[in-house]
């Protein structure tokens, strides 16, 4: 296996500050916005912008997680038993503007999913994307992000692996894997 080092830890780190900063000059005040993490990867992400935002702004930023599980296009296609990470969103998203948050934008199938589910809890205003890696040239549908950490040149066979350390591991790295 054969591996590339995409991001580093200072380069994460000053992408997540760059991140806050572009969320800060279009949504100001986060008076009507919410910040809603995808189960499971992006939920990390979400945690990180959040305490960065918070400590930017001084002042509590809506959030949420959503899992998209039972609303996925292959959803009966497999015969393992799946199982949903939770949800939680505690409030409703009925004229909200909602930011959706996952670490590696692929296909785009998560994205098609996560608004499915997400109309269980309102009908927003608006939607937008955020993502960490967007992997380019792997798209199946017309869902392009917002908000990018870094675009990537990628192959189907590739894969993009996201660490932290809150998850066990040393550093916070994004790698590009392949045989």
């Amino acid at each position: 296996m054969e591996k590339k080092l995409i991001l580093n830890p200072l380069q994460i780190e000053i992408t997540l500050s760059r991140l806050c900063h572009e969320l800060i000059e279009n949504h100001q005040t986060f008076s009507d916005t919410i910040l809603v993490g995808l189960q499971p990867r992006g939920i990390f992400l979400l945690d990180k912008l959040i305490e960065k935002l918070q400590d930017i702004l001084q002042k509590n930023i809506l959030s949420g997680y959503l899992d998209t599980t039972f609303h996925r296009d292959d959803f009966r296609r497999t015969n393992t038993t799946l199982l949903p990470n939770s949800t939680k969103i505690d409030v409703s998203l009925e004229n909200k503007k909602v930011i959706l948050i996952d670490d590696v934008l692929y296909t785009g199938r998560s994205v098609r999913s996560a608004l499915d589910a997400m109309l269980s809890f309102g009908r927003p205003l608006q939607v937008e994307m955020l993502t960490l890696v967007n992997r380019l040239y792997t798209r199946d549908l017309p869902i392009q992000p917002n908000y990018v950490g870094v675009e990537v040149n990628t192959l189907q066979h590739q894969k993009v692996i996201v660490e932290w350390k809150n998850e066990n591991r040393e550093e916070n790295q994004v790698w590009l894997v392949w045989d």
